[in-house]
């Protein structure tokens, strides 16, 4: 283990106020400052990407053309990955996404209350971010629904993927077969889920820990891409959140019926087979683990053992086997 560690207040002290704060901030209120970041990794990645989807939806309704495109939404959700992961990962591990941090406690040993607490942050990000974009848009949604309701659509248009509630709740096109839209979402969810594991995998030479961000977020771009047209949600937080704002707009209506469970769900057993696949196949513990990730093992191991805390994150235990053997 290195011994040389400069933390941040070795060479940069904080005031009063804040030095005050980092005691507390480790101790009795550690678990809001972690479910904090959760949230706020959540809120970047929906505030960034249904930034996007608004205009996408109420461009076409009130004829002005170039607002959005499904291009510019797949990019907007990949900023917000990318804001999520880089700066609030090193707080609460970076989970983001209630599918994740089941995971992580079915294969990594993460506490069960403790995640029970992510996923309310969790959800409770993409709400209010959903809630924010409303009142920005506020007065170009309430002129898109006059829109619609002067041409008589308002009612079939309003919860659809081409209605202004679409934006931030998730609708199923109309006639679309469940079923083949379950299995758009599954297969999509193993595909992010295999990209995630293999982009934390500490013995992955290629993806570093500076490079796995971007790499995640690639993912998730071209999963927007390619298949969420034909219904992708690939996000609890972001789907739960986002139809609890439109509920809470547009009222119980906004629930979105049998679409619901598929959106909300299916990304939960579809996450646990991807990192199944990942353990079973790709995963190899005789691996040796280069400098870059090593160092940054090393970095979140001082950074816990600091404060006599064990790590926030999933690989704690993977930290204890480095300092072991180093």
């Amino acid at each position: 283990m290195t011994t040389n560690v400069v933390h941040l207040h070795d060479v940069q002290p904080r005031s009063k106020f804040f030095t005050i704060w980092e005691k507390h901030r480790h101790t009795t209120v550690h678990w809001l400052v972690e479910c904090f970041a959760e949230f706020l990794g959540v809120f970047f990645y929906v505030y960034a990407g249904v930034g996007s989807q608004v205009p996408f939806i109420v461009g076409p309704i009130l004829s002005i053309d170039g607002l959005s495109s499904v291009l510019q939404i797949g990019l907007a959700y990949a900023c917000g990955i990318i804001f999520a992961i880089t700066i609030c990962s090193s707080t609460s591990g970076g989970h983001f996404n209630p599918a994740v941090t089941i995971t992580l406690m079915l294969f990594k040993g993460f506490p069960a209350f403790k995640a029970v607490r992510y996923i309310i942050a969790q959800i409770l990000g993409g709400y209010i971010a959903c809630l924010l974009i409303y009142v920005q848009w506020h007065d170009l949604i309430t002129e898109s629904e006059l829109v619609l309701a002067a041409a008589g659509a308002l009612d079939s248009a309003l919860f659809t993927p081409q209605g202004p509630a679409g934006a931030f709740g998730l609708y199923v096109i109309p006639g679309l077969s469940l079923g083949r839209v379950f299995l758009n979402e599954f297969v999509t969810d193993v595909f992010l889920a295999l990209v995630i594991w293999g982009s934390i995998d500490p013995t992955n030479v290629l993806v570093t820990p500076q490079l796995a961000p971007f790499v995640i977020a690639i993912a998730y771009a071209a999963a927007i891409w390619g298949f969420a047209t034909p219904a992708l949600a690939a996000n609890p937080a972001r789907d739960i959140g986002g139809r609890l704002a439109a509920m809470t707009i547009w009222g119980k209506q906004a629930a979105g019926g049998r679409y619901a469970a598929i959106a909300a769900l299916t990304s939960i057993p579809a996450t646990i087979l991807g990192v199944f696949i990942h353990e079973l196949f790709l995963t190899d513990y005789a691996r040796v683990i280069p400098s870059a990730q090593r160092e940054y093992m090393e970095v979140h191991h001082n950074h816990a053992h600091a404060h006599g805390k064990a790590a926030s994150d999933a690989s704690s235990n993977e930290k204890a086997d480095l300092e072991h053997n180093a």
